[in-house]
This record gives C-alpha cells, structure tokens and sequence, in this order.
C-alpha cells in the first residue's frame, strides 16, 4: 500500500507534461475555429453590404437618367446582378482564384460549396468557408458591372449589353483580378491594391469609357460646339442611392482585412471603416466648394459624384493612412470629379452618370495614393494601373466592336427620342407622367 501511494505522485508528475500539451493543443484548435467562425461572418457580413450596393447603383442611376429610361436602368441592374452570379459560379471565381497556375491566365471550373455541416477537419479553418468567401468575391464582380451600366445608359440595346456583361464577369475580369488577388504575376512584382481601386474600379471605368466611345454620345448632348446638359428625373433618388453605396462601402473595404478571429484584425476593420467614411466626406464636401467657386452655385450631382470619388481613392489603401491622409486622399478625389466630367464633356465622351471620372479616373489616383502610406513603388503602381488599362480597355474595345457589328448595341433614333422604356421593355416606370 505505501508501495502504491509513493507511485501515484510519481505517475501524476510524469502525465503533467503530455496534460499540457494536449491543453495546448485543444486551446490552439479552439483558437482556429474562432478565427474561421470570425472571418467567415466577416465575408457575409461584408458580403451583404456590398450587395446593398446593387441597390444603390440602381437608385443612382435611376435618379440620373431621365425618366423615359428609369425602367431601363432598373432591369438591367437586376439582369446584370444575376447574370454576375451566375458566370461568377460557372467559371469566374475559379479562373480568379486559380491555385497554382502560371500567374497570367486560368479558366476554372463552377464553384463546389463545402459540404453540409462539413467536420472542422475538412474545412479550411486557416482562413473562411468557401461559401462564404466566394459570395465577398462575387459582389465585388457585380459591382464592375454596374459601373458600366450607367456609364452607356438611354441609348444602348439591352441584350448586347447583357452579353457583354457575361464576357466581363465571367472572363475579363476574373482574369485581370488572378493578377493580382489571386496570387498572379503582379502580386508577385509587389503591386498594392488593398480593396480594388484598379483591380474593381478602374477596370469597370476603362470598360465603360470602351462602350462610351463606341456607342457615341446621345442625341443632342454635343449641338452647335455646346454641351447640352440632360438633367436627371429624380435627383433624391440619386442621392439615396449614393448613401446607399456609401453604406455598401463599409462592407467593401472593411471587408478586404480578409481577417476578423484576432484583436489586431477586429481593431484594423474598424480603422478601415474611420478612413473609408472620412474619405468620402472630404471628396463631398471638396466638390461642394469647388462648384460653388466655379460656377456660383454648389452642384448636387457633382457633391454627390465626390463623395463616390473619395470613396473610390481610399479603396487601393484603407488601411494605412490616418483619418488626415484619408482626408486628403479623398479631397484629391472630389477634385479629379469637378475638373474630369467637363473635360470628357470636350472630347464628346457622354458618361451619363458620371462613371468615369469616379471610378476610373480617381481609382488610378487612389492607386497611386498607395506609395504614400503603403510598401509599393510607384513604378509597380504605375505598371499595375496600366496593365488593367490596356488588357480592359482593348479587350472591351474589341468586344463592344464585335457586338456593334453583328448585332448592334445602339438603339434607333426614334427609340431613343421615345425613350428606352418603351422601345425595348414595352413599358414606363413612371406611366402617370409625361416623358422626360
């Protein structure tokens, strides 16, 4: 018995070390199911976020366009949103996220959700669920598309501008987005785009200011070596939309941490979210004054397009600089807004919402903005920006061509007098009132 009593201690002592490693094992495994618990509410979270901003491009869009192509404008962004979805299942997510390939171009297969109630073995608990990671990446294609939309709006046939979409959200651009999210060569040669100011923004711009070109202005926007400005139908519902997408933008760069299972990643999403809202207000209120210096009187659609221009300019860096930097970032955008739509004005380029000027012009300041805060040169900055442009640019040059030739992307001229809604849908989306 006393044999018995001295062994006892002796085995407990022994044990202890093996007790504690196997504690240690369980507190590190707990550890990695918070953190994919965490990222993976952070991506459908985010996800929905940026989904409202579908909303908010119709709103937007919807409020700019005159009121004989409101419906139109609506029915096109349900179509592209859906058809985004769609193409980015079959081929698009995968062609972006490609694993290993030889860094410039992959075509993947549809998207496989991981199983139901997947064991905690068998899911990626480094990182996210892959549902929840493909729904993030996806609302960010749709958003691409949307830019598009309203950039070619009251005069482009709706069917070649759903086939066009198919091209751009299937293939384009996950593509260009493997470049550099998805491992490919421009990651490698240290390109920085935290949030896609050029891998998201700038490319729908360069694909729109592509389809503007082809299509030409609308009818009686350029006469007599004048411009002719064609006042939206709702410019409160132009307004809602813009905070609707500010709103979708929390979503969109607070979730590109990629990351919320640590202190340090919770407390840089909420500095993300600081930098993304002062941003945008510094682009509205910089457009604010500087219409009001240029032409004696603030301009609305103008505050409102800086504040998307702010927004789009943090985009690249969201992280890095202070609440001052992003500021300053942003103001720089609701500059490059005021002084961009006259001068698309004088080269006859007709951007009916103003697309282009804030998404393509200050997503290349935002991605130049990087080399003051971030690691990036600004040769790499400049290389990356110009490889989006030219690989979208000709590429959507090529594609609206083809389409204009076999099928033809412009309306006719009585239709686009009469107006979109009645020419191709068969209907108004305000009946009661007379068109606009």
């Amino acid at each position: 018995m006393n044999l018995m009593k001295s062994l006892i201690p002796a085995a407990a002592i022994v044990a202890l070390p093996q007790m504690g490693l196997a504690q240690e094992a369980a507190d590190g495994e707990a550890a990695l199911h918070t953190q994919y618990i965490f990222t993976t509410l952070l991506f459908l979270m985010a996800g929905f976020l940026v989904f409202f901003m579908a909303a908010g491009f119709a709103m937007l869009e919807g409020g700019l366009v005159r009121s004989k192509n409101v419906a139109m404008q609506m029915i096109k962004n349900v179509a592209l949103f859906s058809i985004a979805a769609i193409m980015y299942w079959l081929v698009g997510f995968n062609t972006m996220y490609p694993g290993d390939f030889n860094g410039f171009f992959a075509i993947g297969g549809p998207t496989v959700l991981d199983p139901v109630g997947v064991d905690p073995a068998e899911a990626a608990l480094d990182y996210a669920s892959i549902g929840s990671d493909f729904f993030f990446q996806l609302v960010f294609v749709a958003a691409t598309a949307s830019i598009v939309s309203g950039a070619v709006a009251e005069r482009i046939k709706l069917f070649p501008f759903l086939i066009f979409v198919v091209v751009l959200t299937g293939i384009m651009y996950p593509i260009s987005g493997s470049w550099q999210w998805g491992g490919g060569w421009l990651s490698e040669a240290g390109f920085s785009d935290f949030a896609g100011s050029t891998v998201v923004h700038s490319v729908g711009g360069w694909a729109a200011l592509a389809g503007a070109i082809i299509l030409g202005p609308r009818i009686g926007k350029y006469k007599d070596g004048k411009v002719h400005p064609m006042p939206g139908s709702n410019l409160a519902l132009a307004t809602l939309g813009t905070f609707i997408l500010w709103l979708g933008w929390f979503g969109f760069n607070g979730g590109s941490q990629l990351a919320m299972g640590t202190v340090g990643d919770i407390t840089d999403v909420s500095r993300i979210f600081a930098n993304t809202n002062m941003a945008a207000a510094s682009g509205a209120v910089t457009a604010l004054i500087l219409t009001q210096l240029l032409y004696k009187k603030p301009d609305l659609t103008m505050v409102l397009n800086g504040a998307l221009a702010g927004l789009v300019s943090i985009t690249a860096e969201p992280l890095a600089p202070t609440l001052f930097g992003a500021l300053w970032i942003g103001a720089v955008g609701g500059i490059i807004v005021v002084f961009a739509v006259p001068m698309l004005d004088k080269f006859k380029i007709d951007d009916v919402v103003g697309a282009i000027p804030v998404h393509l012009f200050a997503g290349i300041w935002g991605t130049i903005a990087v080399i003051f805060y971030g690691e990036a040169s600004l040769g790499t900055q400049l290389l990356g920006i110009a490889a989006y442009g030219v690989f979208t640019f000709v590429g959507a040059l090529i594609l609206w061509s083809i389409l204009k030739a076999v099928v033809g992307i412009r309306v006719s001229e009585e239709d686009e007098i009469n107006g979109l809604d009645m020419a191709e849908l068969g209907m108004e989306a305000y009946p009661e009132f007379s068109k606009g």
